[in-house]
Parts: C-alpha cells; structure tokens; sequence
C-alpha cells in the first residue's frame, strides 16, 4: 500500500485514499463532505464515510459517533452579501466527551500531521458536541 504521508510526531501514515478523496472534493466537487478515522492497529488515517454531491451538513453530523473520534472535512457553498458564490474547506476534530482518554490524545496529537497532508483547508474546528459545529457557527465562520 502507498502511503501519502507521514506523521512524525505520533508514527501514524495518511493513505492515498484520503489525499485523493480530498482533492476530488476539493477540485472535483463530488464529494460533499469526508470522515477520516485512525486503525490503531495498523497506524493509518483512512477514509471513513465520504457523503456524495447531493449530501449536506445534516448527513455528515449524522455520520460522526457520539462515542469515538473522527477528523471530517465538509466543503461549505455560500453566497455573498455581494451575491457572489463562494465555497470554503471546514476540517473538523471530532472528540465527544464521551471517547476514550487513549482515543483523544492518539487524535489530538494526529490532527496538525492530517491537516498538513490536505493542502486547501480554510478553517479549522474543534468540537465535543454537535452544537460547538452547528450549521450557524460554520455560516458565522465562513463570513
């Protein structure tokens, strides 16, 4: 398997996969938004869930556990005050409260390695619970 890039503070490998289906959203627009996890036993980030075109915030809240950490990148269109169409790249840490301690350093630490490896991100989240990457917080962000 060919490995994207590496993290060096905690030994964990970003996969081809997760650049490309990056890069897809990113250029492409066929993704709406991506979920990254880590296999901790193969110390890799792959690619969890990716939701299609037609797929909006309210899926990809629905696709992060209320148990266990994700990273997600969602691609956010908007219009301007100005009516100009725009398009900004949120990436996510998803930690609940309710993850293991081991869990949420192992991704604590991962998260600058990954975020490093997706070149074109405009904003960056940190979020226990849905409410702290509501809808609004991302609207009043992308501002």
């Amino acid at each position: 398997m060919a490995m994207a890039f590496k993290m060096a503070t905690t030994r964990m490998w970003v996969t081809d996969e997760c650049k490309t289906s990056f890069m897809e959203m990113k250029w492409k627009k066929v993704h709406r938004f991506i979920v990254f996890k880590i296999d901790e036993a193969s110390r890799l980030v792959t690619v969890d869930k990716v939701g299609g075109p037609g797929e909006g915030y309210d899926e990809l809240a629905a696709s992060l556990p209320p148990d266990d950490c994700r990273y997600a990148v969602f691609d956010f269109d908007f219009v301007t005050t100005d009516n100009c169409k725009k398009s900004k790249i949120f990436f996510i840490a998803w930690s609940p409260s309710a993850s293991r301690i081991r869990e949420k350093m192992l991704y604590a630490t991962s998260k600058e390695g990954l975020r490093r490896a997706l070149e074109g991100i405009h904003y960056d989240m940190q979020a226990t619970d849905p409410t702290e990457m509501g809808m609004d917080v991302i609207k009043d962000r992308a501002k």
